[in-house]
């Protein structure tokens, strides 16, 4: 069943959509010393995490065409899943202790439905699934082998996901079962993307593989709605990358949107969402987190753990690339 078709037979009555402004200017943080630049753009806008051109390049694509947000960031995450070189997103993924690929996702639109896929296995882009249980499906989250069933049933076709070069990082990592994620290398392991488009209207996708010979079954942030990714078509959304244990801890982007709705820039909240990460890990701070946002006024803001963390963006202005202001100084 349909979930309009559920919500409507349940008696659930959802919320209008917003109207927006149409003008805006935005703050990129561009340097590790947190120097902002006001840069006057007008939307559309999209921006993800880390260096990832050609997603934007693709979201932004969709968005100039007329196209709205949800399609523009689940065609522009897509460009990642499918990319065999890119081990910590989609296909080629690296693989769980037992040399298993499982792959995460979630997407949200600007009405707040969303939907969620968990330790997926065997089909290579499950923000799309994770799309179908937002649009086909009363529910929010599949995870495992019925995650696999209902993309099978939508006509997904069974993909190995395991490349060669991943097979055999897992093989040379069973001689010493030993793995320490290497920080802004390995340490974030996801594609988190945000879009406004021309109607002012905001949707965000996240999808990753998770962590590199992560135990079977384990998942962290990234197709958690609240933790992961967080939109809400009021105020502005958020999305995070890195280990997602604490940013679950935290619920990381639905309280930098929060932040947002009581008043703190993107900026301002995404290091909010950071410092309250670093007082939960005093001493401990051997990993990197790294969040961004974008408000209703087109304003855009990131922030990290370590140096080293960039998002990003591409609005008419063209493409920049954001390095991130971090707590950590280099």
């Amino acid at each position: 069943m349909k979930r309009r078709k559920f919500l409507k037979n349940s008696g659930t009555v959802t919320a209008g959509m917003l109207s927006a402004p149409l003008l805006a200017s935005y703050s990129e943080n561009k340097n590790q010393n947190d120097t902002v630049d006001k840069i006057k753009t007008s939307y559309p806008i999209a921006l993800c995490t880390w260096d990832f051109g050609n997603a934007t390049a693709k979201a932004w694509e969709v968005l100039n065409a007329g196209g709205n947000s949800l399609d523009a960031v689940h065609e522009g995450v897509m460009i990642e899943e499918n990319n065999l070189n890119n081990q910590t997103v989609g296909n080629g993924g690296r693989p769980d202790r037992d040399g298993n690929v499982t792959l995460d996702a979630c997407i949200m639109d600007k009405d707040a439905n969303c939907g969620a896929v968990l330790a997926l296995q065997n089909i290579a882009n499950p923000i799309s699934v994770a799309r179908k249980v937002m649009e086909e499906t009363p529910h929010v989250m599949l995870v495992g082998k019925g995650a696999e069933q209902f993309a099978y049933e939508q006509g997904f076709k069974k993909t190995n996901l395991l490349t060669e070069k991943s097979k055999k990082d897992w093989e040379d990592w069973k001689v010493t079962s030993k793995y320490k994620p290497i920080i802004n290398i390995e340490n974030h392991d996801t594609i988190g993307m945000l879009a406004i488009d021309a109607k002012g209207d905001i949707a965000g996708a996240c999808t990753t593989s998770g962590m590199a010979f992560k135990m079977a079954g384990r998942v962290g942030d990234s197709p958690i709605i609240g933790a992961g990714l967080f939109v809400d078509n009021e105020i502005g959304g958020a999305t995070a990358t890195g280990v997602g244990e604490e940013v679950v801890r935290t619920v990381g982007s639905f309280l930098i949107v929060e932040l947002m709705r009581q008043g703190k820039s993107p900026q301002e909240a995404c290091e909010e969402g950071v410092r309250r990460i670093i007082e939960k890990n005093k001493g401990k701070l051997d990993f990197q987190i790294g969040f961004i946002a974008i408000n209703k006024k087109g304003e855009t803001g990131g922030y990290c753990i370590h140096p080293g963390f960039s998002y990003r963006s591409f609005s008419k202005e063209g493409h920049v690339n954001n390095l991130a202001g971090s707590y950590l100084k280099s």
